[in-house]
């Protein structure tokens, strides 16, 4: 069984659930070593001073905090202990509110909440009520030293919590949208909606996966057998497309592909 990330307590009106947390997701990013190129052997991280270039063993590495330029404050694992317990070891329940309501672009990370021990029946009494009132927990809850907010819901039988941004850590378009609005005739609108129809489906995560990754691995092992790579691809050039023909041949591609699919048999019963 996977190690709990945290331990701590559920908390809305007079109830508290102990839970444990989960990470719910794991990366399959390829992570490659820093070699020396003259004989490909390993370069660790090393730990140096910046003032001096000296190593720094890890027991003498600790935490501290900027409080102005060149001025800093320890901070030790006893002074976090001084800290508020129900602070620091409670998801704080603020609001129950409809999932449809939050923007993704607040999600950040997703953890499963797991039941301490004796704490399983108001556990499943909050999963099931969040799962038939259709409603999520927006909550508060300090993990390594940063409070997040949070959405807790319910999935798969599991309480998972998705970390969140505040309001404040993200960015208005307006920042990057630099180009301006442009005018739009209701054909293309009409056109580009109609592709958007012909590619829908319902949302099935096992039919995508990483093909970037799976090359690179094929690469690499190619290459670890000196096997002869493929010459790399020539970057194609940019060049201006007459958007509603582009539009138009895809519709008809898509119109196409829809039809020669084979068609689910209904799995609905005859009446006799």
């Amino acid at each position: 069984m996977a190690r709990s990330l945290w331990t701590g307590t559920i908390s809305f009106g007079l109830v508290s659930v102990p839970v444990r947390m989960f990470s719910a997701t794991q990366s399959k990013e390829l992570r490659f070593h820093f070699l020396d190129r003259h004989d490909l052997q390993p370069i660790a991280y090393d730990k140096v001073r910046r003032d001096t270039g000296e190593h720094v063993d890890n027991d003498d590495v600790i935490r501290g905090f900027e409080v102005e330029k060149g001025r800093y404050v320890p901070l030790e694992d006893e002074d976090l202990d001084r800290l508020d317990v129900e602070l620091t070891k409670t998801i704080d329940i603020c609001d129950f509110v409809d999932l449809d309501g939050i923007d993704p672009i607040y999600f950040r990370k997703a953890y499963y909440l797991a039941p301490q021990d004796g704490a399983e029946k108001p556990y499943r009494l909050l999963e099931r009520a969040l799962e038939e009132t259709g409603k999520v927990a927006v909550a508060k809850v300090v993990i390594r030293n940063k409070q997040h907010l949070a959405a807790l819901r319910p999935w798969n039988g599991t309480i998972v919590l998705e970390t969140m941004y505040y309001a404040d850590e993200v960015r208005q378009p307006d920042e990057v949208n630099e180009n301006g609005k442009v005018q739009l005739r209701k054909p293309e609108v009409e056109m580009a909606k109609s592709l958007v129809e012909n590619l829908s489906a319902d949302f099935d995560p096992s039919k995508y996966d990483d093909t970037y990754r799976k090359e690179l691995l094929d690469l690499l092992r190619a290459k670890a057998k000196g096997a002869p790579l493929p010459e790399p691809d020539e970057e194609p050039e940019g060049e201006v497309v007459d958007l509603m023909a582009a539009l138009r041949e895809s519709v008809e591609r898509t119109k196409q592909e829809r039809k020669s699919k084979p068609k689910k048999r209904s799995r609905a019963k005859k009446a006799s």
